[in-house]
């Protein structure tokens, strides 16, 4: 039985669970502390960026994954050229860490996306403010996520302080012009390294405060389910991506699409695949690490509406409230994470199905409210 090794012990490594248990194949989890989501795999604890604790980790494992994107590129490359199995490759996985990588490359690959600029000076940011304003987005290139990292500024003196810090950033800052966007987009997709490419049908996403709050599969409003398609394959293909790979994208008004940014796991836009598609995403990462067949990636159903738990305080973990949520909406699968709660935290997602997205959404969005309480 093939052994898969992740880093990282967070609802994405939770999730691969069930999937890795489904298809007979071993999972073990590196654990940043005690008490995590997926702690019923945690069979080490300790310091990614430790090398040494990492390789004794991959002696136990026959591929080694990832529940996120942090790990250091020479970390990961030092365990690729000791002969251990790194999916996704640390020369793939360096354009998810590193925004401006990714800017790079896909500018290479002639792929569609805002226009952009690398700045290390107070002078840079002002004219790229000066060209692009009267607003634009300021990111930091490693280190972000789910809105962190991110700024929308008018003048320069809204990013002094990462200027002044700019080598905690790798050098050099993102700027992005900011785009006056009619819907955001994601298009979730697997590689294998011998090849073969699956897409998930395109999605819409909705955001609050900068976190994924709702997901709909497929995208109702958009004629691009083509074109997104296709720029995955390019990335995935270009990067020689191995695993699952989400691909965030701007819809314009004109209907045109600009990728923003890439996520090389598994993704919060496709948690509706784990009860609304023939293969979900977790299954499917584990087929494409240890180098398997890909599975179908079919909805199961018209419509599939994915809805984000997150946190409204430091007490109410929401399983309080299930039996009340449950007798009400039966036709709800609920997915709880195990995690603390704290404010604006993922604690977990809702799935509905069915033919109107209407009454899904709403449905949806009521069985929230009644969980937070309100």
């Amino acid at each position: 039985m093939p052994v898969v090794g992740v880093i990282g012990a967070g609802q994405l490594a939770r999730m691969m669970q069930p999937a890795a248990i489904a298809l007979g194949i071993g999972i073990k989890v590196f654990g940043e502390a005690e008490g995590s989501s997926a702690h019923q795999a945690v069979t080490k604890v300790g310091d990614y960026n430790d090398f040494e604790q990492l390789l004794e980790f991959a002696k136990t494992v026959d591929v080694i994954t990832f529940d996120h994107e942090h790990v250091p590129t020479a970390v990961l490359e030092r365990l690729v050229a000791e002969g251990y199995s790194v999916r996704p490759g640390p020369n793939a996985l360096k354009h998810a860490q590193n925004k401006l990588t990714m800017r790079r490359k896909l500018t290479e690959l002639g792929l569609p996306q805002p226009i952009w600029q690398a700045a290390k000076t107070e002078a840079e940011v002002a004219q790229f403010l000066e060209s692009h304003g009267p607003k634009i987005v300021v990111k930091t290139p490693i280190g972000g996520y789910d809105g962190k990292g991110v700024r929308v500024i008018a003048a320069v003196s809204e990013v002094s302080d990462w200027l002044f810090n700019i080598d905690a950033f790798g050098g050099e800052l993102l700027l992005e012009e900011k785009v006056e966007f009619s819907g955001e987009l994601a298009q979730l997709s697997a590689r294998r390294p011998s090849g073969e490419f699956r897409a998930w049908p395109l999605v819409s996403t909705f955001q609050q405060a900068g976190v994924c709050s709702e997901v709909v599969a497929p995208a109702p409003k958009t004629s691009r389910h083509s074109e997104a398609e296709q720029i995955a394959r390019t990335i995935a293909e270009g990067l020689g991506v191995s695993g699952v790979m989400a691909v965030e994208l701007f819809e314009l008004p004109s209907g045109e699409i600009l990728v923003n940014e890439l996520a090389m796991r598994p993704h919060n836009s496709g948690h509706f695949s784990i009860d609304a598609a023939i293969t979900s995403q977790f299954e499917q990462h584990l087929r494409a690490v240890l180098d398997l067949p890909l599975g179908e990636t079919s909805s199961t159903s018209k419509f599939a509406v994915m809805i984000n738990l997150l946190g409204v305080d430091s007490e109410n973990d929401f399983v309080r409230h299930y039996p009340k949520a449950m007798a009400m909406f039966p036709q709800i699968k609920f997915h709880m994470y195990e995690k603390a709660p704290r404010q604006g935290r993922k604690m977990g997602h809702l799935t509905l199905q069915g033919d109107d997205l209407t009454e899904l959404l709403a449905a949806g969005l009521a069985c929230r409210n009644l969980l937070y309480n309100r």
